[in-house]
C-alpha cells in the first residue's frame, strides 16, 4: 500500500470518499492525529487493528461533530454530559456512555459502553459531518509513542494506510482526558488537559485507580503506552538527571535530557531536548521530544513535573512512556 501526505484540506474529499468506503484515514485533531474508520462498519474498524498491530480487547474512541451526533452513538445519555459539553466541546474531553446499538461490539471491544468526542479541530469535524461518526485511536504502532505530527505518523504507519491529512503539529499534545459517567459516581479514566479541577464545578468527580476489572471502557488503560525506543528514565531533580547523566556517558551510552528551559543553567553543556517555559509546553513538546531522541540517543532522561491539574496529566505519560522508571 502506497501511503500519501495530503493538505488537511485538501485532502478532504478523497478522505470523506476513503471513509464512506470503508477505508482508513489518518486526520488530525488537537490531542493527538487520529487513525480513522466508519464507527458503524465493524470491518472497517477492524483494519484500525491491524494497521496498528493493537489488541482487539483495547476499545477505541468514536469522534463525533456535533453535540446532537452522540445520540446516534451513545443512548440514555444523562444531563451532565451535556452541560459538560457546553463547556468543553469541542475540545480534549471524552465522556464514556451507554452505547447506542448502532456502534459494533469491535469498537467497544464487546462493551456496552461508548468513549464519544468532539474535536476541537475543524477539519476533522468536516471529515466526520461528511461522512460518519469515526472510531479513532491514536495514529501509531501500538504502544509506541502518540503522534502529534504527519511525519510522526508515517514514521509508525507508512504502507499501512493510504491517506494522512496533514495538519500540521497537535496543539494540545497529548491524548484527551476520558471520564465515565456509567459508573456509580463520575471517574475520570485517563487524565488529559481537561482536569479534574476543571471539570469539579460540573460534578463531583474520584481520579480512577488506573486498574481495569474484565471489559476495559477507554483507551490507555489495559498496555504499556506511549514508549519511544530508547532506554528511558524520569528525573524527580536536576542534580539526579546530571549525575545520572554523566554516569552513562562514563559507560559509554549517549545520553539526552528532557527538560524545561529553567533548569538550562543547572544542566549546563550536557545534551538537551528543550521542552518549553511551562507545563502547556511541556504537554505540547514531550511527544516530540521523545520521537527526536530515540533516533540519536541511547538513554532519554524525561523531567519529572510535580504538582496537580494538567502537570499530574502529563506525568501520567511520562511514566508510561519510561515504564515507571525513575532517576
Amino acid at each position: 500500500m502506497i501511503t500519501r501526505i495530503v493538505n488537511a484540506q485538501e485532502g478532504l474529499d478523497e478522505a470523506v470518499s476513503l471513509i464512506k468506503n470503508g477505508e482508513l484515514v489518518v486526520f488530525p485533531t488537537e490531542t493527538v492525529y487520529g487513525l480513522g474508520a466508519n464507527a458503524y462498519d465493524g470491518e472497517a474498524v477492524r483494519k484500525i487493528f491491524e494497521a496498528k498491530g493493537r489488541p482487539q480487547d483495547n476499545p477505541l474512541i468514536v469522534h463525533i461533530a456535533s453535540v446532537s451526533d452522540a445520540e446516534k452513538v451513545a443512548c440514555d445519555i444523562p444531563d451532565v454530559f451535556y452541560a459538560l459539553a457546553e463547556k468543553f466541546m469541542p475540545g480534549a474531553l471524552t465522556v464514556v456512555l451507554p452505547k447506542s446499538d448502532l456502534i459494533p461490539d469491535v469498537v467497544t471491544a464487546g462493551g456496552n459502553t461508548v468513549a464519544v468526542r468532539m474535536p476541537d479541530n475543524a477539519v476533522a469535524r468536516e471529515l466526520i459531518s461528511r461522512s460518519f461518526p469515526i472510531a479513532a485511536p491514536s495514529a501509531n504502532r501500538s504502544k509506541h509513542v502518540s503522534p502529534t505530527s504527519a511525519a510522526h505518523v508515517y514514521d509508525d504507519l507508512n504502507g499501512r494506510v493510504p491517506l494522512i491529512l496533514d495538519g500540521g503539529e497537535c496543539e494540545v499534545g497529548i491524548e484527551s482526558t476520558v471520564l465515565d459517567l456509567t459508573s456509580g459516581s463520575p471517574v475520570i479514566l485517563r487524565p488529559g488537559a481537561v482536569t479534574a479541577e476543571m471539570l469539579a464545578p460540573y460534578l463531583g468527580i474520584t481520579p480512577g485507580s488506573g486498574k481495569v476489572i474484565g471489559t476495559a471502557k477507554s483507551p490507555g488503560m489495559k498496555y504499556e503506552h506511549y514508549a519511544p525506543t530508547a532506554e528511558a528514565y524520569a528525573a524527580e531533580d536536576a542534580a539526579r538527571a546530571a549525575e545520572f547523566y554523566d554516569r552513562c556517558v562514563q559507560e559509554g551510552k549517549r545520553p539526552v535530557l528532557l527538560f524545561t528551559d529553567c533548569h538550562a543553567a543547572e544542566l549546563g553543556a550536557r545534551e538537551r531536548i528543550s521542552l518549553g517555559a511551562d507545563v502547556d509546553d511541556f504537554m505540547h513538546s514531550v511527544y516530540s521530544a521523545l520521537r527526536t531522541a530515540e533516533k540519536t540517543y541511547d538513554v532519554i532522561i524525561v523531567e519529572a513535573l510535580k504538582g496537580e491539574g494538567r502537570a499530574a496529566s502529563v506525568m501520567n505519560r511520562v511514566m508510561k512512556a519510561v515504564g515507571g522508571k525513575t532517576v
